[in-house]
């Protein structure tokens, strides 16, 4: 009879819930005397969010400079930019610009070829494809053709991480700059506009005098759609190139 009820006993002390302690069972809750609260200690203040932001880096005042076209353009500007390294500019941040797409923007006989002559660049130019896909500068059925194989190649260039990329096309309005912007920071390189604000009848009269000229109605319609750059579009940097005035 004793055996009988030690084994019964011994039932009931194991269909209890255990407390995690060997030979302890958890204490039955009781509703007038509620277990104590336990004190939490936060770590911060409590106006902080859960699961903070990262603090936007200080970003970079958009930046504006002026050039004058010299009167010998076979001599180098002093340090080129291309020659030295992407400038880490005053972001503090992880996210630096890989590097930098720099847009010509002008009309023919603005100046653009001599401005990377000048610096010892060869840019992805929309003449050079032609000469290389059709043998023929002048030609000008297959546009579509042209500047898609132009943004193929800076996308190569991009995806090898090229430091430095130039466009040289003419890119004038906002629409037909808007693909290279976007391109150029999915990639997370940063934007710079150089725009030739030159006359229109210095360009003329230039075109005039060019091995290769441009018809003088075509240039004056390209003229009608010229708009200048602005940040607004996306850009870091915007270099005016002007001629350069008498007496200056």
């Amino acid at each position: 009879m004793r055996e009988r009820m030690k084994r019964r006993k011994k039932k009931t002390e194991n269909e209890s819930e255990a407390t995690g302690k060997v030979g302890q069972q958890k204490p039955p809750v009781d509703e007038g005397h509620p277990e104590p609260i336990v004190p939490t200690y936060d770590d911060g203040p409590q106006d902080q969010p859960e699961a903070a932001a990262e603090t936007p880096a200080a970003i970079e005042e958009p930046r504006i400079e002026t050039e004058v076209q010299p009167e010998s353009p076979s001599v180098p500007p002093p340090g080129p930019p291309e020659q030295r390294p992407v400038q880490q500019s005053a972001r503090t941040t992880a996210k630096a610009p890989k590097g930098v797409v720099v847009l010509a923007i002008g009309l023919p006989g603005s100046g653009k070829t001599t401005w990377f002559k000048r610096r010892g660049v060869t840019p992805l130019s929309s003449d050079l494809l032609r000469s290389i896909l059709f043998d023929d500068i002048t030609e000008q059925r297959y546009q579509g053709l042209v500047f898609s194989t132009l943004r193929s190649l800076l996308r190569a260039r991009l995806i090898a991480r090229m430091p430095w990329n130039y466009v040289d096309a003419s890119n004038l309005a906002p629409h037909e700059r808007r693909q290279w912007i976007k391109m150029a920071k999915g990639f997370g390189y940063e934007v710079h506009a150089v725009f030739f604000d030159v006359p229109l009848e210095v360009c003329l009269e230039r075109n005039r005098k060019r091995e290769r000229s441009v018809k003088e109605d075509v240039v004056q319609r390209m003229a009608a759609k010229l708009k200048p750059p602005a940040f607004e579009e996306g850009f870091a940097k915007i270099t005016v190139v002007r001629v350069k005035r008498s007496g200056e």
